[in-house]
């Protein structure tokens, strides 16, 4: 009887898990205002812009282009992706993590496996 309940806690705290990361949508662009500004191509060139759709992460030196994401029990997204950057040829592999701003839930952080912060992003109107 025990495992029972423990197999069903399991599976609750699993689905639990899901459900919070489900919450980070990614099919509506969110950047910084200048990332906002370019979320339908290129209009302005800004330093800090900051763009992330559910297909890249975009920055005014590199395009991340997502290869996988996965969705973690804390509500975050590992995101594995192929970055191609401003001045260097190919591509390299590089893997990062977007959650809920611990300030602001409507916006998210967008960091690198170091932890090192790229930036904040609100969702583009």
């Amino acid at each position: 009887m025990r495992i029972v309940h423990l197999a069903m806690a399991a599976a609750f705290l699993l689905a639990a898990g899901q459900a919070s990361a489900a919450a980070i949508d990614l099919s509506k662009p969110y950047g910084n205002k200048s990332g906002c500004i370019n979320k339908n191509g290129q209009e302005v060139y800004a330093e800090d812009m900051l763009l992330l759709s559910d297909e890249a992460f975009v920055t005014a030196a590199s395009a991340r282009t997502f290869t996988e994401k996965k969705a973690q029990a804390d509500g975050s997204l590992v995101v594995k992706s192929m970055c191609a950057a401003e001045g260097e040829e190919g591509q390299s592999p590089i893997q990062f993590t977007i959650k809920r701003s611990p300030k602001n839930d409507k916006k998210l952080v967008i960091a690198d496996e170091d932890g090192t912060v790229y930036g904040e992003v609100s969702r583009c109107r």
